[in-house]
């Protein structure tokens, strides 16, 4: 399947359009004219449909939900970037160097979904920078050079959303608490005394049972350039306000090929599941404690969506180093490399010793 290349000409000037966050439109930012997108979507519960997963795995998808798209690997960082529209060089989101586009293309699975930008790059910035204004031992120059530096790059990150359903048997023991009282010698004033108290101890019982769980739209990050720590942070997601793909949406904005195949990322779900199937069998096991020595998961009508979530993000090069900050572009959430002022830090600890000093110097007097 050939890559399909996409402008959005300005009706007014001819300059290139750009998707405005919030309204739904794109808009020329040379001379400021609004126009409708373009095209319709497909209807949305249609685009919406969930793909079978076994197929995918054999790669045996129909061609339908499969491109060719042009990818970029960045020289740095190895992020691969994706170019839409007439744009052919940008930095690398993830570590802001220069990338220009090559003319190499992979199959990949279409995205089926996007949640577009809600919030502006003006919004995003505020987000970040009052994030940033809330951490304790933050440097101030960061905050300021964040304030008045270079543009937040607004970034389409490619997600797998993965459904199951699960039918569990496990085998293990349910604890129940019960009291011994037990009579023990202390010393008071110097003299033995004899007291009884309460020992807590735990009868265990053998359980084993069934339990099934219904997965839906369990979210797994499908970039390796951003670590999950920072964007699974950026949770939730309102998926209820996914729209049916369309490249309008990103026009003016990058996105990232998936980097975490399908494989991979079906392990990750179903780490995330197995987490949740412990917890409901414990549930099920009841009593004070619970002990779990085996689970066997069945798992049945597994299917999944690519989908591609709006981020901000900024890469700022401070005092020699490189800080990563991420900004939920739906809802203004804010992750990101955790800085520190060394001389906030060293005042920090100074005014506390002062006070130490001070509370020991009055209790001697």
């Amino acid at each position: 399947m050939a890559e399909q290349e996409h402008r959005w000409p300005c009706e007014s000037c001819g300059a290139d359009l750009r998707f405005s966050p919030g309204d739904l439109s794109l808009k020329c930012d040379h001379c400021g004219h609004v126009q409708a997108l373009p095209e319709a979507p497909p209807a949305r519960q249609a685009a919406l449909d969930e793909l079978d997963l076994n197929r995918a795995l054999q790669d045996d998808l129909p061609p339908a939900d499969m491109e060719e798209v042009r990818i970029t690997p960045c020289p740095s960082c190895g992020a691969q970037v994706e170019f839409h529209g007439a744009e052919h060089a940008t930095e690398c989101p993830f570590c802001a160097t220069p990338v220009a586009i090559g003319t190499g293309t992979q199959r990949l699975i279409k995205p089926q979904a996007v949640l577009p930008f809600a919030l502006t790059q003006r919004q995003g910035r505020e987000a970040m920078v009052r994030w940033l204004g809330s951490l304790w031992f933050a440097p101030g120059g960061l905050v300021d050079y964040a304030r008045k530096g270079r543009s937040l790059a607004g970034l389409y990150v490619p997600y797998w959303t993965y459904d199951a359903a699960t039918r569990s048997r496990y085998s293990g023991a349910r604890g129940v608490y019960y009291y011994e009282t037990r009579t023990i010698t202390v010393q008071v004033n110097g003299k033995n005394e004899r007291r009884q108290e309460q020992v807590r101890k735990t009868r265990w019982h053998a359980a084993s049972g069934w339990v099934s769980r219904r997965f839906d739209d369990v979210l797994v990050l499908a970039s390796a350039s951003l670590p999950r720590r920072y964007t699974d942070a950026l949770a939730p997601w309102d998926l209820g306000a996914l729209l049916p793909y369309s490249a309008d949406y990103l026009a003016g904005f990058t996105s990232e090929g998936y980097t975490v195949s399908l494989a991979d990322g079906q392990t990750i779900a179903r780490d995330v599941m197995a987490g949740q199937i412990a917890q409901d069998i414990r549930h099920d096991i009841g009593g004070d404690e619970q002990r779990i020595d085996q689970i066997d998961t069945a798992y049945s009508a597994e299917t999944f969506k690519h989908i591609l979530l709006p981020i901000w993000m900024a890469a700022y090069k401070y005092n020699g180093k490189t800080y990563r900050f991420v900004v939920n572009g739906q809802t203004g959430k804010v992750q990101g490399e955790r800085p520190y002022s060394a001389w906030k830090i060293a005042f920090a600890v100074l005014a506390a010793a002062i006070v130490i000093g001070g509370i020991a110097y009055l209790s001697q007097m």
